[in-house]
């Protein structure tokens, strides 16, 4: 879509999903998750969009992992009941949040790293009389949350599965790190080095007379490679930014174009000085977020030698090459940096097929960040 095809009732800036680039991606990724007899269980703090989280159960994921307890609310309020917080929830207040769904019937299941949440959950489960579901996070590189795998892991898990209210039910981790490779071939070392942590964590368990059923293996990257997990024992995976696709995929080759589903439209509305151009799209816009493997914050198909050199709030400063014909009033396409941020940063989404509006999405947990 360029400005001669740009349907003058639609305003700038604005983020555009292609829904058919959505469905494509949505049925792909469910498909290498069947194949590989892994469950699908997409992260959905990339769109924070009942709609989409539905789509994504429609096409065959058997639950949703969302970052925040806000986020899990909303969802639950969307009637979607198999809910993984991929988060550790700390204090009274979101212990009280976190019983209220567990008394809609709602299948919530938390993350922890530690003993110390698990035993507030534990106490919230006494205190329900139920046995909370728990995923105890893994170590497996990206230095986040979680203990070193295999012995560490282990003990603390030990002392987790003797508490009362709880029932530790898988071993997890975010191999984040993959963002960082350059090449799919060391994405997939990333990948296999991810499900080991875990594996490895769960044979030593196993010898202590623990079991832990479920691995669960994370990130957008690592997902593309789940073919060479099959049969090793992996479970269920957790992709998100999949749905839209954005520059961290497509400039490792993990993904093509057709694959970007999200495209920010920006009109021109300044040429100050030669090699310069404005556009109406800031950091409020696409977000402040660079990439380790090009410069500029996103990628604009059309012309790739055009870079977002620099935000403000609310101006994209473009460095334009000497014979680049940028006009005020055109209209620029960029492919956002990262597409999670940028969803955050607004209340809808234009939902476009064949050049069409035909949804608005609504960004349903924006700002959920308790």
């Amino acid at each position: 879509m360029n400005d001669a095809t740009w349907p003058t009732d639609m305003d700038t800036p604005a983020i555009v999903i292609d829904l058919d680039r959505l469905d494509a991606n949505l049925q792909s990724t469910a498909e290498l998750a069947a194949k590989a007899g892994v469950r699908l269980r997409p992260h959905t703090k990339t769109h924070k969009s009942i709609w989409i989280a539905q789509e994504q159960l429609r096409h065959g994921a058997s639950g949703i992992t969302v970052a925040k307890l806000g986020e899990a609310e909303v969802m639950a309020a969307g009637g979607i009941d198999d809910i993984l917080i991929a988060y550790p929830l700390v204090g009274r207040l979101k212990l009280e949040r976190l019983g209220r769904l567990l008394q809609q019937q709602t299948q919530v299941s938390v993350s922890v790293d530690s003993y110390e949440v698990a035993k507030g959950l534990s106490d919230l489960g006494e205190h329900l009389q139920l046995r909370v579901p728990l995923y105890l996070d893994v170590n497996s590189g990206l230095n986040r949350c979680g203990k070193e795998p295999g012995e560490e892991t282990a003990a603390l898990a030990v002392q987790i599965a003797k508490l009362p209210g709880i029932r530790l039910s898988a071993l997890m981790t975010h191999a984040g790190q993959a963002y960082s490779k350059s090449r799919a071939d060391d994405c997939l070392e990333v990948a296999l080095a991810e499900a080991e942590a875990l594996l490895e964590s769960q044979r030593v368990l196993r010898r202590l007379g623990v079991d832990v059923p479920d691995i669960s293996v994370g990130s957008t990257p690592t997902s593309k490679f789940i073919g060479a997990l099959a049969g090793l024992g992996v479970t269920e995976m957790r992709p998100g930014a999949y749905v839209f696709g954005d520059g961290s995929q497509l400039y490792t080759g993990l993904i093509g174009e057709e694959a970007c589903a999200m495209r920010i439209y920006a009109t021109v509305v300044s040429t100050p000085r030669q090699g310069t151009v404005i556009i109406d799209a800031g950091s409020k816009t696409l977000s402040n977020d660079s990439s380790a493997h090009r410069k500029g914050y996103g990628f604009i198909p059309e012309n790739p030698a055009i870079f977002v050199e620099r935000l403000n709030e609310e101006h994209g400063i473009l460095s334009v090459p000497d014979g680049t014909d940028l006009q005020i009033g055109d209209i620029v396409e960029i492919i956002p940096n990262h597409c999670c941020a940028v969803t955050n940063l607004h209340d809808r989404l234009l939902g476009v097929r064949g050049g069409q509006l035909e949804r608005i999405l609504t960004v349903d947990a924006r700002g959920k960040v308790t």
